[in-house]
């Protein structure tokens, strides 16, 4: 696949309106190594959708989540209960242990409530999955524009990552349910049976790490149940953002 700024300008708009199905099959074929990457409700309906596409290409889906050491049981459970019911190959990534574990002895389990989440998140999330990317030439999200109007709501279909992608290494971006709303994930989910976490009946609807996530009142935005101790504006980890 072209890499061009030019050139993925051109497919993002032509899959612009695209249904996912077409967007996903579409980032299968053209590139070889890519993978999924799991965390939500989203993420399980992209493998739900791609392994569907997989199996027409015959191509065996790749699939990694980052298990940052600080998940609720319940997001373990349904980690587990995801690997089964697709019977896929679920890499899970974890932190460096050695600058964790010096991070934790200089700082302690919750600095973040103090100087925000940033290094936590640097270390247990970012590291992690950039020593994943280096490995593949394409990932597949489930972010979606309406998740946060300040950092998402101009998320394309394909994009080049400018996190973790470089020039002379471009790393290419699939958004396939950018356009979805949460309404649509979650009708998909009950439609067809697909497994969600627990969490999720309990108020929790965009769902981190334990200490920092909780469950949202009626009317509030997804994202104001994360980090909401800090500038309500500001709701990213740095995975979908540079900034770290």
């Amino acid at each position: 696949m072209k890499t061009t700024h030019e050139h993925i300008a051109e497919q993002s708009e032509a899959l612009k309106d695209a249904d996912p199905r077409e967007i996903l099959h579409y980032a299968l074929a053209e590139v070889d190594k890519i993978a999924i990457s799991f965390s939500g409700a989203e993420d399980v309906v992209l493998i739900d959708l791609a392994q569907r596409a997989a199996k027409k290409l015959n191509k065996r889906l790749q699939v990694f989540t980052l298990d940052t050491g600080r998940l609720h049981f319940e997001t373990y459970e349904f980690i587990e209960k995801v690997r089964q019911h697709y019977d896929i190959d679920l890499e899970i990534l974890s932190p460096d242990a050695e600058k964790l574990q010096a991070f934790v002895k200089q700082k302690g389990l919750f600095s973040f409530f103090e100087d925000g989440h940033k290094e936590c998140c640097g270390i247990r999330k970012i590291e992690p999955l950039r020593k994943k990317l280096v490995q593949l030439d394409g990932w597949i999200t489930g972010q979606r524009r309406d998740q946060s109007p300040s950092t998402r709501s101009h998320v394309d279909v394909i994009e080049l990552d400018e996190a973790f992608g470089t020039e002379e290494k471009p790393l290419v971006k699939f958004n396939p349910l950018a356009n979805w709303s949460s309404k649509q994930v979650w009708e998909y989910i009950r439609m067809f049976d697909v497994p969600y976490n627990a969490l999720h009946e309990r108020g929790f609807i965009s769902i981190g790490c334990q200490p920092c996530t909780r469950p949202v009142l009626p009317n509030q935005h997804e994202r104001e149940g994360r980090w909401w101790w800090e500038e309500a504006t500001i709701k990213e980890c740095g995975l979908h953002i540079k900034q770290l």
